[in-house]
């Protein structure tokens, strides 16, 4: 089967739908198939492009047998909204136009979001090959941004509706990476059930593994030996982490205790000046992935939080699972299917979103029982491997897909 996954960001950049992209897509390509990512040039989450990549329409590269085809995008930092409308625009405008002109016909077109006009570049080109579309929805937009008030409900967000509207009701099959996507796309958009499957996010068995506690990571930066809680991804509107810094601020006479926020984002500036002055908090600038799980192991207490919203009830952090695959338990501060899944595997403790007061006791409470954490992060581990293996997965979506075109999966096979 030839496969093309279209995606803004793809390696080597870092964060959710890059890990994804190409997790899923190297182990079609291991079973066989022919997978083509159409991407971004490489400039999430600081909007810079390497030097090499500036001024370049296109490039095609291979990674690991995944045949790569990067085309233009106007490379835009993660924040403020303008400008990264337009570079969500460029990314569509050039992947339709180079896809067209640079690609031979898959078999199927496999596209993600966000953002959403990534996955109207999968539908034209899907029309343009004559071939079934697949769209794989990893967050609700423009649901999203309204739940965080990057935008109000003007003519934007109302195209950005129709759009969604357009291409649910289109695409051949609706993938999501959980059970609350499913359901919020049924009852906002009146979509069957039967049109969706969900492929959660997983991790790669093989990069996140237990390590050391005690590594470079910890003597780099001088954490010795203080219980550090991590928050490593996005610094977003949607995160909460002004709740974080709150919690740190009530904790700050505790000199046993250390936030550590690795990572970039567009509430980044504004969590430095909260924190002016916090001797427990530490910001650090995003890391290449293969230094993530070292960070992973060198912490005590993996941090995953979100706005107190009801649409992030429905929202399964990708970071959950690298947290449990690396054996580190959780505070989460999320509801919906993600507390099930931490109170289901035991593998952490759950506090309301944004309840501040909530994640000061919960934080005292366990930062001194060492040995409640230590069978946390197994059992958290057990449960990912059982249930979130990437590979497991990537054999699960690619059993769908051959559902979807039948009579060409077979045909292409090595």
């Amino acid at each position: 089967m030839r496969i093309l996954y279209v995606s803004q960001y793809f390696p080597p950049e870092i964060g959710a739908p890059a890990a994804r992209v190409y997790e899923l897509s190297r182990e079609w390509v291991l079973d066989g198939h022919e997978v083509t990512v159409l991407t971004a040039f490489p400039h999430h989450p600081t909007g810079v492009k390497r030097p090499e990549d500036k001024g370049v329409m296109v490039r095609r590269e291979r990674l690991e047998g995944i045949d790569v085809l990067r085309s233009y995008v106007y490379a835009a930092p993660n924040r403020g909204t303008v400008r990264r409308m337009a570079s969500y625009a460029s990314f569509m405008c050039s992947a339709i136009a180079l896809g067209q002109l640079q690609l031979g016909r898959p078999h199927l077109v496999v596209a993600t979001s966000p953002q959403l006009l990534c996955a109207a570049a999968g539908y034209v080109l899907s029309r343009s090959f004559d071939v079934p579309f697949v769209f794989e929805v990893r967050d609700l937009w423009p649901e999203s941004i309204l739940a965080v008030d990057a935008m109000g409900d003007n003519v934007i967000v109302r195209g950005l509706k129709s759009l969604a509207r357009f291409l649910y009701r289109r695409c051949s099959r609706i993938v999501t990476v959980g059970e609350g996507y499913s359901r919020a796309i049924h009852q906002l958009y009146g979509i069957d059930p039967e049109k969706m499957t969900v492929i959660h996010n997983g991790i790669d068995p093989a990069l996140f593994v237990p390590g050391i506690r005690t590594n470079e990571i910890r003597r780099e930066y001088g954490w010795g030996d203080r219980f550090v809680l991590l928050y490593l991804g996005t610094h977003g509107m949607a995160h909460g982490l002004d709740k974080v810094v709150e919690a740190a601020r009530q904790l700050r006479e505790d000199p046993n205790i250390l936030f550590a926020f690795v990572g970039d984002g567009a509430e980044k500036e504004n969590l430095l000046e909260r924190a002016a002055g916090l001797p427990n908090v530490q910001f650090i600038d995003a890391q290449p992935k293969a230094r993530v799980p070292q960070f992973y192991a060198a912490c005590d207490l993996g941090l995953v939080t979100l706005r107190n919203t009801s649409l992030f009830q429905e929202v399964l952090p990708s970071k959950i699972f690298e947290y449990l695959g690396m054996e580190k338990p959780i505070l989460l501060a999320v509801g919906g299917e993600a507390r099930r899944l931490i109170e289901t595997s035991g593998a952490g403790v759950y506090v309301p979103p944004e309840d501040v007061d909530a994640m000061v006791a919960a934080i005292r409470k366990i930062s001194t029982e060492h040995g409640m954490l230590a069978e946390m992060g197994k059992r958290g581990r057990a449960y990912v491997l059982e249930h979130f293996d990437r590979r497991v997965l990537a054999r699960r979506y690619l059993k769908l897909l051959r559902e979807i075109c039948p009579a060409d999966s077979d045909s292409t096979k090595r």
